[in-house]
C-alpha cells in the first residue's frame, strides 16, 4: 500500500510540474504576442500551485510594467531578486521602473568601515556562509590528521598552519552566517500599492501626519498594530500606516 501511494504521489509530482510547465510556455507566449494581461492570468495559475521562480516573478514583472503597472512590477521585480539577488538584468529593470515612481528616499550614509564589512558579508547568503564554514571545519580536521600522523616535520609544520587557518575561516564564516540570517530575520521589505498615503506618528486614524508616500515605494515594515503596519524607509523616517496600503514581499 505504502509504495501505491509512493507511487501515485511521483505520478502527481510529475504532472504538476508539467502542467506548470505547459502553462509557463503559455504565458511566455503571450507575453511574446503582447497580450499582457493573459500572460499575467497564467503566471498567477503557476503560483496558485506554490510554484515559485525567480523567472517567473521576473516575467511578471515585465508583463505589469507593459501594461504601466508600476508598483505592481517593482513588486514582482522585487520579489524575483529576493530568491536570485545577483541577477542584474532584474536590477536592471527594476531601476527603470522605480524611476516611475513619485518618492525619492536617499539612503542614510554609512561609516566606511561598515560600508566595507556589508559589501563582504552580503556576497552570499547566510546559508552559503554557513555551506562554507562546513567546508572549512571538514578541512580542519583533515588537515589535523595529516599533523597528528605525519612524520616529516615540514608537512607536520604546514598541516599545523593550514588546520589553524581553516579553523580561523570557519569562525569567520560562522559570524558571517549569523550576521546575515539576523538581517534576513530583521528586514521584512514590502511596497506602498496605495496611490498615496500618509504616514501617522500613530497607528490609528487620529495620529499626526508625518509624511506622504505613493505608490511603487519600498518600505520595511518592523512592527503591527491591528489593522497597521508601523514602516521605516531608507533615510530612516518612520511612521504607521493602514496595512491594505502595501504588500510584504517575503510572502512566499
Amino acid at each position: 500500500m505504502i509504495k501505491k501511494l509512493s507511487i501515485l504521489m511521483l505520478l502527481m509530482g510529475f504532472l504538476g510540474n508539467s502542467q506548470g510547465t505547459n502553462l509557463f510556455d503559455q504565458a511566455t507566449e503571450a507575453y511574446n504576442n503582447g497580450e499582457y494581461e493573459k500572460a499575467i492570468e497564467a503566471y498567477d495559475k503557476i503560483l496558485e500551485n506554490n510554484q515559485h521562480s525567480a523567472a517567473l516573478y521576473y516575467n511578471l514583472g515585465n508583463a505589469y510594467y507593459k501594461l504601466n503597472q508600476i508598483p505592481e512590477s517593482i513588486y514582482y521585480y522585487e520579489k524575483s531578486l529576493l530568491l536570485n539577488p545577483d541577477d542584474q538584468e532584474v536590477r536592471t529593470n527594476l531601476t527603470y521602473a522605480q524611476n516611475m515612481t513619485l518618492d525619492a528616499i536617499e539612503t542614510l550614509p554609512q561609516t566606511g568601515l561598515s560600508r566595507i564589512y556589508k559589501s563582504i558579508t552580503t556576497k552570499l547568503t547566510f546559508d552559503q556562509w554557513a555551506y562554507a564554514s562546513i567546508f572549512c571545519m571538514i578541512l580542519f580536521v583533515l588537515l589535523y590528521i595529516a599533523f597528528y600522523y605525519n612524520q616529516y616535520s615540514t608537512r607536520k609544520r604546514f598541516a599545523f598552519i593550514g588546520s589553524l587557518i581553516a579553523l580561523f575561516l570557519c569562525i569567520i564564516f560562522i559570524v558571517f552566517a549569523s550576521v546575515e540570517f539576523s538581517s534576513y530575520q530583521s528586514d521584512n521589505p514590502a511596497i506602498i500599492f496605495a496611490d498615496e498615503v500618509n504616514v501617522r506618528s500613530e497607528p490609528n486614524s487620529s495620529g499626526e501626519d508625518v509624511f506622504t508616500l505613493h505608490s511603487g515605494t519600498k518600505v520595511n515594515v518592523l512592527d503591527s498594530l491591528n489593522n497597521y503596519r508601523k514602516i521605516r524607509l531608507s533615510d530612516g523616517k518612520t511612521g504607521w500606516i493602514p496595512a491594505s496600503d502595501l504588500k510584504v514581499l517575503k510572502d512566499f
